[in-house]
């Protein structure tokens, strides 16, 4: 029972990870302005700037959580994996 409550919370926090940058970028509303300005730049332009490495680091996270492990035993990198050894 603790595992599969363990993968529902791996799963949800992948699900967010992907979202997050989806749901930042696509409420236009709340970014449509041009204050603040950052170094004379309106904010519209670099609030999108930023979640360029913001998106980056969002996919990096949910890679990391996600179980690389083939149902065969194999990794993709072609080893076995320790559970079926």
């Amino acid at each position: 029972m603790a595992h599969n409550g363990h993968q529902r919370l791996r799963r949800v926090a992948i699900a967010v990870l992907l979202l997050a940058p989806a749901a930042g970028l696509l409420w236009v509303p709340w970014y449509a302005g041009a204050e603040p300005r950052l170094a004379g730049t309106p904010f519209f332009y670099w609030y999108q700037l930023a979640w360029v490495p913001g998106c980056g680091l969002c996919l990096l996270a949910a890679y990391a959580l996600t179980d690389r492990h083939r149902p065969d035993g194999h990794r993709s990198d072609g080893r076995r994996s320790d559970r079926h050894r």
